[in-house]
Formats: structure tokens, sequence, C-alpha cells
């Protein structure tokens, strides 16, 4: 799916049918986020002169990914004694699972889903969005941010959790929120440029939504009154 503020949005949504494991909320959460960062490697490509075909919905989009970070998580964790190091690891993966399924359904390019074989399943491969919702979705990415940064502004006030960062996080979803208007407006202006601004800012959001996401751990796993330590 072209939003990764809405996979967020999803995997926070999961939180009232997913036991109380120290990390494991979290996991779901990062790992609903992580897919789309195949999109620095594709910005590598284009700055380098490469292609970027087969860069993006594929490795990271894929459930031979998922089995893999479990089985690492597992392994981690029985040879250790840390089950938090497990939890996080299943909860990515419940989150990869979670991102690409809703990629399946809701969006028009598929996923490489058995990669590296050559397996793409794209469920909506005879339909044709129209050109202009295409270039809506793009600037539709920093309204997907703005939503999941105030979903957990939402919940914190709710909770009286991370009282301390809710100034900032309001501060950073209003940001997200004046780039969607700005983005929407260039992206039916710009005759050149736009991508090069666009995939820079959308890459900084990105990596802004997994650094709010970890501190604001304390939020995310609240169970029964109680925040994780």
């Amino acid at each position: 799916m072209a939003q990764a503020g809405i996979h967020g949005l999803v995997g926070t949504a999961t939180r009232r049918w997913t036991p109380h494991q120290e990390w494991l909320m979290t996991g779901i959460i990062l790992g609903s986020l992580f897919p789309d960062l195949d999109n620095f490697a594709v910005a590598a490509a284009i700055l380098t002169g490469n292609s970027p075909e087969g860069l993006h919905r594929t490795f990271t989009h894929s459930l031979f990914l998922v089995l893999l970070i479990w089985g690492l998580a597992l392994v981690y964790g029985r040879l250790t004694g840390k089950t938090r190091w497990r939890n996080l690891g299943v909860g990515l993966g419940i989150g990869i699972l979670l991102h690409i399924l809703l990629d399946l359904l809701v969006w028009f390019n598929g996923v490489h889903l058995l990669w590296p074989l050559p397996v793409w399943l794209n469920l909506w491969e005879n339909v044709t969005p129209p050109a202009w919702w295409m270039q809506l979705m793009m600037p539709a990415e920093f309204l997907g941010f703005a939503l999941f940064l105030g979903g957990l502004g939402w919940l914190a006030r709710r909770q009286n959790s991370n009282t301390h960062s809710l100034r900032s996080l309001n501060v950073w979803t209003a940001v997200q929120f004046l780039l969607f208007l700005i983005f929407t407006v260039m992206v039916f202006t710009m005759e050149s440029g736009f991508f090069t601004i666009y995939g820079g800012v959308y890459l900084l959001s990105l990596l802004l939504a997994l650094g709010i996401t970890l501190k604001m751990r304390q939020t995310i796993e609240w169970q029964s009154g109680k925040a994780a330590k």
C-alpha cells in the first residue's frame, strides 16, 4: 500500500487482540512499517543511475523473510532466555504479514510474495486506476503519517502515558499534515523535480515514524492500566 502511515495505524489497531508480552506490540507496529524501507534501495538505485526494477515490494514483502525473522527470533530467545527479543521478532513477522495482506487487498501493483522465487501476486491486475488518483496517492503518504502519529497521540492522552512526548508529537503530526497539503499542490503543478523532493521527504518521514514508534513504546504496550517499563 502507498500509505505507510496507514499500515502503522492497522498495526496499532491490533492492540485489542494482542496478548500482553513485552515488545510484541512494538514489533507488530515496526513490522507494519518496515517493508516500505525498500524505498531506500529504490532511491539508491535511481541516484546511482541504476534500474530500480525488482527493488520495491520484493525482498521486504516476502513470506520467506517473515519465516526467517521468526526462526531467528525463536532460536535466539531459546538460546539466551531473552523473551523480549523473541517477542520483538515474532511481532515484526506479524507486522510484515499485515503489511503484505493490506498491500494485496487495497493496492494496485502487487507483491513479490515468495521472493526470490518468481511469484508475483496482484489481485488488481485487471484494474487501471485513473492517473489523478495515482498522483494523489503520493502526497497522501503524508496524510497517512499524520493519521498514524495523531493516533498515537490520542492513545497517549487517553492512557495518560508518554505525556512528556505529546508536545513534540503534536508538532510532528501537524508537520506531516502540512506536507500533505504542500505536496498535493506540487504533484499537480510541478513539471519537473517533484520526485526528487518528494522521495527525500518521504524517506525522512518514514524514519521519523519508526523512531516515534520506539519512543512511544510505553503507550503502544499499555495494557490493563499498566504501561511497559
